[in-house]
């Protein structure tokens, strides 16, 4: 949440402010939704019933509604808690739990890459940028941590995100054809690949 939006949400009437602020995020998230590629304050407002000027109480500007629109990734692993030790099966699962993500709410990613790819002052508050999928992966890549090391691990999680999200979707399906199950198909082949390569023959450093 933006300084300006979290300074107001959190003085007054807080509950109120609060399903007023979730009102319009899921406003937005249903123009996404219904193709809607980047809804406006003033739509997401309409939307919700809500008068612009109160929306722009929340949401100063597009941007950090779009952003706050993005799906909810606060989570620190993709892995079933009996997920197993072997690395191969972790990471599948991973990559998979991951690829669903990203198709289930494919309007609201293709609109964070394009946000994250236009000049911004702080890029760190870009959900897309915080590399959050880098993280999942070193946690299902953990039982190599004997044999690769953390900086190994960290690299190969690093190759397989390079294969693997919303960019490769877009390319993918965009570009190559693809339907969404066969992207998903590759980018778990991919994400296989890199796994057998980085055991068989290492890693590129490129720390």
């Amino acid at each position: 949440m933006n300084n300006m939006s979290m300074t107001y949400v959190q003085t007054g009437r807080t509950g109120q402010k609060r399903r007023t602020r979730n009102e319009l995020i899921a406003s937005a998230r249903a123009l996404l939704a219904r193709g809607v590629t980047s809804p406006t304050v003033e739509e997401a407002a309409a939307e919700a019933s809500i008068s612009r000027t109160t929306a722009y109480r929340y949401f100063p500007n597009q941007k950090a509604l779009l952003v706050a629109a993005h799906p909810e990734i606060e989570i620190l692993t993709l892995l079933p808690e009996d997920a197993g030790t072997d690395p191969e099966d972790r990471l599948l699962t991973a990559v998979e739990a991951f690829t669903r993500q990203i198709v289930e709410a494919e309007q609201q990613h293709r609109t964070m890459l394009r946000l994250s790819l236009e000049p911004d002052t702080s890029p760190r508050e870009l959900p897309l940028r915080k590399g959050r999928a880098i993280g999942w992966f070193e946690d299902a890549l953990a039982p190599l941590m004997p044999e690769l090391g953390e900086a190994g691990v960290h690299r190969l999680a690093i190759a397989v995100r390079s294969a693997v999200g919303i960019e490769s979707l877009v390319w993918l399906t965009d570009i190559a054809g693809l339907s969404r199950e066969q992207a998903s198909e590759v980018m778990q082949w991919s994400a296989r690949a890199m796994l057998h390569q980085a055991l068989a023959d290492g890693l590129p450093d490129f720390s």
